[in-house]
């Protein structure tokens, strides 16, 4: 009856102990997630304001371009001319800026966690390589 009872002591002594490995581990991966997913959320964001910026500048540009050829049609005065080398300054750069905000897209990649889906995969593996010692 001793045996048994030090047997029964010893199994539930080790399914505490993999039931707060287990916690443990779970919280681990929870973390690191979140600090791969805060990695891609800032390229993500630099990238669509970049993006944006690109767009109000392009905007901007384009209204010069117009105001160039109103000013070219309605005047035929040297203005169209100021009016154009400004619009062509603001496109040149909006396409600085877009090329800028591409990189930083896709420097994010994905925006799956993929650090911490390998890591749960070792977990997993590990934990059955355990299970059939």
């Amino acid at each position: 009856m001793t045996h048994s009872t030090k047997e029964h002591l010893s199994t539930a002594e080790l399914i505490r102990q993999v039931s707060e490995e287990m916690s443990r581990l779970v919280r681990d991966e929870l973390r690191l997630a979140k600090i791969e997913l805060a990695e891609k959320g800032k390229h993500a964001g630099i990238g669509a304001g970049l993006f944006g910026g690109a767009g109000v500048i392009a905007l901007l540009g384009a209204g010069s371009m117009v105001a160039a050829v109103i000013l070219l049609l309605a005047m035929v005065m040297p203005a169209w001319a100021a009016a154009a080398v400004v619009g062509a300054v603001l496109l040149i750069a909006a396409a600085v800026l877009g090329l800028m905000g591409k990189r930083q897209v896709s420097e994010m990649g994905s925006p799956t966690p993929e650090r911490t889906i390998q890591s749960v995969k070792n977990d997993i593996n590990a934990v059955k390589e355990r299970a059939h010692r």
